[in-house]
């Protein structure tokens, strides 16, 4: 990990500050955003917006194996995500893991590698990395083990997942995009049929094992709720075990319901980047424009995060300082993060430089550490005396 910038004030940019954007500076010093008179840096021209906080990402997936039979060393394939985050304004990013009767790569003996692995390698990361796991409820002979494997390692968000039926359907009338998913698990399809079979026989003993896992959760400070909501019953279910996140509801009713529950809803990046959702759900646009979408994640793609943003204000659905608040101050209260998702002083300096024409992220300070540099901003950094000393000593910036 690199040093703290030197104490500096970043001049002449436009600030999100107080929910609108203002011309005025903002001071750095020991990771901290702090007042006060500092050696400056002229960033006129550029745009400063909170880092950018996600809440469930599973693109980290694609650096681990980047075939599914080609893994590659965990630790490696986090310093590629981690240079990848960086690069696109994301300042924390939760790793959706799976603990998953599929197996393999969604095994829990894989989320246990991926914890061990993150905490060998965190001292070194630019980006606050974190492990959301995605828990499926019908592995219930797994529930003392993620209970002990959450308090071991801290783990702070938990989603419930039910995939199962999903997985039933499919291996009875879509054959080959079953056997398809066998392999990306690294199983015969019916090995994955089996495995389906035998959580499908657990279906008495869900909501006793639900129940526990809640109850251990709420003891522990733990954030969890449910994922792929179909409709208001399940999500009124999930909600009364205290399972408060709404993550992905797939259709407007589920969400509304979720709104009416006060319980916050998830929604894809990417969804509104592309104008509708891959699976064929709910609309993550329409859902933001009727007000029942409190963050955006970046799913399956880690650049879709800046992209969808810039894609709501073009269309008009909401203004800049709205619309990043879905993915820095609105995922910072969802999972009470109460350290960052703003610029104000005595937060951590967790902060994005945009360039204002072209939109592109040219810098990314996280904890007061630059972890991505380019372009015109790196000129402009550069340009300040006591920043060159430290950008020498390190090879992790890119530069045009």
């Amino acid at each position: 990990m690199t040093d703290f910038l030197p104490p500096l004030r970043l001049t002449g940019a436009q600030i999100l500050r107080d929910a609108e954007m203002q011309f005025r500076s903002i001071g750095l010093a020991e990771g901290r955003i702090v007042r006060g008179a500092l050696p400056e840096v002229d960033l006129s021209g550029f745009l400063i917006m909170p880092g950018i906080i996600d809440l469930h990402g599973d693109g980290f997936e694609h650096h681990m194996a980047p075939r599914p039979s080609a893994p590659f060393p965990l630790g490696v394939g986090l310093a590629s995500f981690d240079r990848e985050a960086a690069s696109h304004g994301v300042t924390t990013a939760y790793l959706a893991q799976s603990w998953s009767w599929e197996g393999g790569p969604r095994s829990p003996d894989q989320c246990e590698a991926v914890l061990t692995a993150l905490s060998a390698y965190r001292p070194h990361a630019m980006t606050d990395l974190r492990v959301q796991i995605r828990a499926e409820t019908h592995l219930v002979g797994q529930t003392g083990r993620l209970i002990e494997v959450v308090r071991r390692h801290g783990v702070g968000y938990v989603v419930f997942n039910d995939h199962l039926e999903e997985g039933f359907q499919m291996s009875r009338v879509a054959p080959a995009a079953f056997a398809h998913w066998a392999r990306k698990v690294g199983k015969t399809a019916e090995e994955l049929a089996e495995a389906i079979q035998i959580a499908r026989g657990a279906r008495g003993e869900v909501a006793r094992s639900l129940c526990r896992l809640a109850e251990a959760f709420d003891g522990m400070g733990v954030v969890y709720g449910s994922h792929d909501d179909p409709d208001g019953e399940t999500r009124e279910k999930f909600r009364m075990i205290g399972a408060q996140v709404a993550e992905f509801p797939l259709t407007y009713r589920a969400a509304a319901a979720a709104h009416a529950m006060f319980s916050p809803v998830i929604m894809g990046a990417p969804n509104v980047v592309r104008g509708q959702s891959q699976a064929g759900n709910a609309s993550a646009t329409d859902l933001v424009a009727a007000g029942l979408c409190d963050a955006l994640v970046s799913d399956y793609h880690i650049p879709a995060l800046p992209l969808a943003i810039w894609a709501l204000v073009d269309r008009g659905v909401l203004s800049l300082p709205k619309a990043w608040a879905l993915i820095s101050s609105g995922p910072a209260e969802i999972l009470r993060m109460t350290d960052r998702g703003r610029l104000d002083p005595g937060r951590r300096a967790d902060l994005v430089v945009v360039h204002a024409e072209s939109r592109r992220i040219e810098a990314t300070i996280c904890n007061g550490r630059l972890t991505y540099l380019a372009g015109e901003a790196r000129r402009r950094f550069m340009a300040q005396p006591r920043v060159v000393t430290q950008l020498n000593d390190v090879d992790q910036f890119a530069a045009e």
